[in-house]
């Protein structure tokens, strides 16, 4: 067994939002970072794998589209409203626990629960491994509905403009020889 403990130093952790409503083309959509968590997984043979988030370590990245730049200060007023949707004062982490590792093709079909703003639900993320020695790393993705986990998407302009309900998560591991 070789647990590993992954983190902001070998790898990343994004999470990419979209834009709804009828002003849909004058927002942005969001690359969203953190600074603050950690994955543990035996990588020659993944049965158990665990991650955890600080939510308040929520860092805007970017921001795509919207009718001009996204601006220093867009971001960080964009950053204090995903921390107040995600409850942060209340639930300081999201954290996933697998229950199952699955062969799923070249990767694995980790299931488990993943909990949010206080609320668990069973989620499937998916990971693929690629290349070898150094240069081994894994990688995966997988789509969460904040509705799903009582999270109120931020809006604005009498809800003309709002933060689409499906984001996806991407990591990106360097995995150590």
């Amino acid at each position: 067994m070789s647990i590993t403990t992954f983190g902001p130093a070998t790898g990343e952790l994004t999470l990419h939002t979209g834009v709804a409503g009828k002003a849909a083309r004058t927002g942005h959509s969001l690359t969203i970072g953190f600074t603050d968590w950690s994955a543990t997984v035996d990588v020659d043979a993944p049965s158990q794998v665990r991650v955890r988030v600080v939510v308040d370590s929520l860092q805007v990245i970017s921001g795509e589209g919207g009718l001009t730049p996204m601006s220093a200060p867009e971001r960080g007023v964009a950053r204090g409203n995903a921390v107040k949707s995600l409850k942060a004062d209340e639930f300081a982490e999201i954290t996933f626990v697998s229950t199952g590792v699955a062969v799923d093709g070249d990767g694995y079909r980790i299931d488990g629960t993943l909990t949010i703003a206080g609320r668990s639900r069973e989620h499937r993320v998916v990971v693929a491994p690629s290349g070898s020695g150094a240069d081994r790393r894994v990688a995966g993705e997988t789509t969460v509905r904040q509705t799903d986990f009582g999270i109120k998407q931020f809006s604005t302009m009498m809800g003309a403009l709002k933060v689409a309900d499906e984001v996806t998560v991407r990591l990106d591991l360097s995995v150590p020889e």
